[in-house]
């Protein structure tokens, strides 16, 4: 449960009683940096993918990931009609479980040779797109409303430009 307030409802006291509170701070941005770093780096392991394009792309998927996460955080409150608007750790975890079910799979080599893709990209590119699709899977899922989603699109391709243009060399297309 979590505090009443922003359309949240307490429970009565008598119910309380049968109960322990356990107050639970999210982790700090330097622990979940290092949770999905973590990840990614066994994930793209040098074995599995040679090509160093792939596994430099690690930090910039963590750093853009955790980013959009915290710009929806603080920009798509809950309110009585959005209740259902807490964007917690979870959301990170589906980010990174999607991108996961793909890269997991070294044998197939989906992302070394963009196989499932009409025309051949770079494999970077590939996995921005890639992450692209999990952010709105995982977030536009859960808003309700068209000036919502778009919000969080502008919020993605900020983000996207931001993280990624910039530290890859890469231009707006």
């Amino acid at each position: 449960m979590i505090h009443p307030g922003g359309g949240r409802n307490d429970i009565p006291p008598r119910l309380k009683r049968s109960f322990y509170s356990i107050n639970m701070t999210p982790p700090s941005q330097r622990s979940i940096e290092n949770i999905y770093g973590r990840i990614l780096e066994v994930l793209f392991n040098p074995k599995k993918y040679p090509n160093k394009e792939i596994t430099d792309m690690r930090l910039p998927l963590v750093d853009a990931t955790i980013s959009i996460w915290d710009a929806v955080k603080r920009r798509l409150l809950p309110t009585p009609t959005k209740f259902h608007y807490t964007f917690t750790i979870r959301e990170l975890a589906r980010v990174f479980g999607g991108i996961c079910v793909v890269a997991g799979k070294p044998e197939y080599k989906v992302i070394q040779n963009c196989s499932n893709v009409k025309e051949k990209i770079m494999p970077q590119l590939f996995l921005i797109a890639l992450w692209r699709h999990e952010c709105d899977r995982t977030f536009v899922d859960k808003l309700i409303n068209n000036n919502d989603k778009k919000i969080f699109s502008d919020m993605l391709d900020r983000v996207t430009k931001e993280k990624f243009r910039d530290s890859l060399g890469f231009d707006d297309e």
